[in-house]
């Protein structure tokens, strides 16, 4: 299965992309398991977390199931390296045409981050898998409704940055895919249980059914 499906499927799953900002190397293994045994299959690290590679060799290594990735990447040098720790996800808070086109050559699926129309058609014309819709604190439900209906209908509407349980519906309504979730789900310091219970409260939110134990 090449990352297209695997981001294809875990939409159909679980549409949460857990943001790992900060998460240690050591605690890698015990968040990756929270979160696998509550059933997400999308998993970001973000770059600027310490010995992010790292992190991501762990979780691509032992949860081959989901599509493991970076968050804050910025520059096609950054899409070699998580590529090289057996990374499939690359997700920016901006949209760089040369990252794009690089997680694009190395078959990585590929998440830049828009906030208006033209960046939104730009991504997707440089060969986007979906867009990140950053920060979603400045783009309210009726936005994304404006941007859905202008869009092509295959584009993956992805807000990230201040979801919550509550507000999930509303965006959902208005034509999002799915989300990023950051702090709401993972803190520096969380306990692997904690994390979890996190996790199942968002997939409530989503009106998703939590996976046989």
């Amino acid at each position: 299965m090449n990352s297209l499906q695997k981001f294809e499927a875990a939409l159909r799953q679980v549409p949460l992309v857990a943001i790992l900002r900060g998460l240690p190397a050591h605690d890698a293994l015990a968040i990756g398991s929270a979160l696998n045994n509550s059933g997400w299959r999308l998993i970001e690290v973000p770059l600027n977390s310490p010995d992010p590679l790292t992190s991501i060799a762990t979780l691509a290594s032992n949860f081959p199931q989901a599509l493991v990735g970076a968050g804050t990447v910025l520059t096609p040098e950054d899409v070699r390296q998580v590529h090289g720790a057996g990374g499939q996800l690359i997700v920016s808070p901006n949209f760089n045409p040369a990252v794009v086109r690089e997680a694009v050559r190395l078959g990585l699926l590929c998440l830049p981050g828009v906030m208006t129309p033209s960046e939104a058609f730009a991504a997707l014309e440089a060969g986007a898998s979906g867009l990140k819709l950053f920060p979603a604190e400045m783009i309210s439900p009726a936005v994304l409704r404006a941007l859905r209906a202008v869009l092509p209908k295959s584009a993956r509407l992805l807000p990230v940055g201040g979801i919550t349980p509550d507000n999930m519906g509303s965006y959902l309504a208005a034509g999002a895919n799915g989300f990023g979730i950051g702090s709401a789900l993972y803190q520096p310091g969380m306990q692997a249980s904690q994390v979890q219970a996190n996790a199942q409260r968002f997939m409530a939110a989503c009106q998703l059914p939590s996976p046989a134990s």
